[in-house]
């Protein structure tokens, strides 16, 4: 196989520009004012107020910038570098003073030790790495003592549906990986913007995420599981309510989306 964290980085520096001018990302509503991040983060994020927030796999910026807003001082952290481009230049465009850098959490050499209150990661994240001990033991090691880890992404129960989200094809738990050449990417709904880059990914089991925290040194404080995405990135949602979507041709509820807060002690 291929390194796989060099090809996922040719992915994502593609996809960078394609996403910053989606309706989807609504770049122009942030610059604007608008806050990027969801109602379901949020309140999870509120009692971080005013402490130094590590925000790792940041793509460019925006929940980042959005965390500042909120009052706290932030660090965005990717290894794509033409994210980390673009967020600096939109940190200019709005005025906001959040450092970002380019660095891989599978190292996260460029990151200091025990310098904060909170690592932050959201929506799409774990799937792209293929060590995930070793990314937990890298984001233990950048908290003070007693500061935590707020993980939201989505649900490992649906990324074993098929590619049309229609009935199950892929593994719950961790296999060979995934080697997948994307046409478009997920902010595309019309297919406008061909994209043809190759990506490499993994799922993860619940278990597997829970297991490689604790070896970090992690104590699981709060866990809990949503029956909605807060975004529109699949295929077959329906709007249920403001930011929750579901499937609307699967009626028994599934979980979409969990957050685990853990500490460091």
């Amino acid at each position: 196989m291929q390194d796989f964290i060099n090809v996922n980085r040719k992915a994502w520096d593609q996809k960078v520009s394609i996403h910053m001018a989606s309706d989807f990302y609504d770049v122009k509503g942030f610059i604007k004012g608008d806050t990027s991040l969801r109602k379901l983060e949020i309140p999870l994020l509120l009692p971080f107020e005013g402490q130094r927030i590590l925000h790792a796999q940041c793509h460019f910026g925006m929940d980042t910038l959005s965390m500042e807003r909120m009052g706290m001082s932030a660090t965005g952290v990717d290894f794509s570098e033409e994210a980390i481009k673009q967020a600096k230049i939109l940190a200019e465009q709005v005025e906001l003073t959040s450092d970002f850098i380019c660095d891989d959490v599978l190292t996260l050499e460029k990151v200091p030790d025990q310098s904060f209150d909170l690592v932050y990661s959201s929506y799409g994240v774990v799937g792209w790495l293929d060590d995930l001990t070793k990314w937990a033991s890298n984001l233990f090691s950048k908290l003070r003592s007693g500061g935590s880890l707020l993980l939201v992404d989505f649900h490992p129960f649906i990324w074993t549906l098929d590619d049309d989200f229609k009935g199950f094809h892929y593994d719950y738990f961790k296999g060979d990986p995934i080697v997948e050449q994307e046409e478009f990417t997920y902010t595309d709904d019309k297919k406008e913007t061909p994209l043809n880059a190759k990506t490499i990914s993994w799922n993860h089991s619940l278990s597997e995420i829970f297991q490689a925290l604790r070896k970090a040194g992690f104590i699981v404080t709060n866990f809990d599981e949503y029956d909605y995405s807060p975004y529109p990135c699949f295929p077959h949602l329906k709007k249920r309510a403001e930011q929750e979507y579901v499937f609307e041709h699967i009626q028994p509820r599934i979980p979409m989306v969990y957050h685990i807060r853990a500490e460091k002690k």
